[in-house]
């Protein structure tokens, strides 16, 4: 699974917010420019992010966005299940997002699912383990 560039962007301009000082609000214009990102795609990105509690926003002058939480109290499988969706990459070893595959007739048997549970369980295992405090020590 390749990881998506909203995704990307997303970590990206978290770790910027939590790395610079102090808690006033910072413009989306200079998130873009020091991350690189097309403003009009971080926009939708950092509203994503503010609607599902981990950013908050302030209008006019002075304005812009910060982090609600403390950086270590963000966890990587949080910002991972808003900005990319399901951590696993087949429905049926997905633990939120949970399907049966339509052309499998057991997955007990299944050496897909098997692989998969393997893969699923090592990226939890990463992305539990690592906060966004992590990303900018």
């Amino acid at each position: 699974m390749m990881l998506s560039k909203k995704t990307k962007y997303g970590l990206k301009a978290l770790t910027y917010l939590a790395s610079v000082d102090g808690k006033e609000p910072v413009q989306i214009a200079e998130i873009a420019k020091h991350e690189n990102i097309s403003q009009k795609f971080l926009e939708s990105i950092l509203l994503t992010l503010r609607r599902n509690g981990f950013l908050g926003s302030k209008k006019g002058k002075g304005g812009g966005y910060y982090l609600i939480k403390q950086p270590e109290d963000i966890k990587m499988t949080s910002v991972m299940r808003v900005l990319e969706g399901p951590i696993a990459m087949v429905p049926c070893v997905s633990l939120n997002f949970y399907e049966k595959c339509d052309d499998c007739p057991d997955e007990n048997k299944c050496s897909v699912h098997k692989l998969m549970l393997q893969v699923r369980d090592s990226a939890l295992n990463v992305y539990r383990n690592n906060t966004l405090a992590d990303l900018i020590s």
